[in-house]
């Protein structure tokens, strides 16, 4: 059972609805501060809620196991299922060769989502949900066409599944994602996760006078 009492945040949450009414959701996790913010609101729905943890793009291991135990952490927390669908990566990389000079938001990051939410779905049908989501459009560097394009790709695999397109930035979710980080003081990664947006970043940073990133050491506060 959820360790935080709701009746205390000065935040009044509306009461979320699944498609179709699904009593369980599948809600395919990017990591922890992303998922903060949803997770406290599908507790306080009474979603049963299970969080899945499929992310092969993120570069190195170290980084993937840091940013998978934030997240199950605050699984812990809130009394969620955390499934950990392993560290996929040789797929990934292949499944992205050709396109490592794509910008971000670019058809690399297309290919990205549609690995990660094939994974999703096919959990989420094998499993008997008949809903998933994901907590990756809940970020505002993230393109939410993009996003759901690639969530409801997946969903139409299965007759039974859905793909729930909620927009999780509304009515001040993106604000919250931020408060709930520095309360819990999760991991503050400075790159969305691939070796290319690594690169990438630290070229910028390089071309504006910017130190480059150090991992695993900036936590919010």
């Amino acid at each position: 059972m959820s360790q935080i009492d709701y009746s205390l945040n000065s935040y009044k949450r509306p009461k979320l609805e699944t498609p179709n009414g699904e009593k369980r959701l599948l809600m395919h996790s990017c990591c922890a501060p992303c998922a903060g913010e949803i997770m406290e609101a599908l507790a306080a729905s009474e979603i049963e809620t299970t969080i899945f943890f499929y992310n092969p793009n993120i570069h190195p291991f170290e980084e993937y196991e840091l940013r998978k135990e934030e997240n199950k952490r605050f699984c812990d927390k809130l009394g969620f299922e955390f499934i950990d669908a392993d560290y996929d990566k040789d797929n990934w990389f292949e499944r992205i060769k050709g396109l490592e000079n794509e910008p971000e938001r670019g058809a690399r990051c297309t290919q990205c989502f549609d690995m990660r939410f094939e994974r999703s779905a096919l959990y989420a049908h094998e499993n008997n949900f008949g809903v998933y989501a994901t907590t990756l459009g809940i970020s505002r560097w993230k393109d939410m066409d993009q996003i759901n394009s690639s969530g409801d790709r997946a969903a139409e695999r299965y007759d039974e599944v859905t793909y729930w397109d909620f927009n999780w930035r509304k009515q001040g979710g993106s604000s919250r994602m931020i408060e709930i980080s520095k309360r819990e003081e999760f991991y503050q990664q400075e790159y969305c996760g691939c070796v290319y947006s690594l690169r990438d970043t630290n070229r910028w940073r390089r071309k504006n006078n910017k130190d480059r990133i150090i991992r695993g050491v900036k936590f919010y506060s």
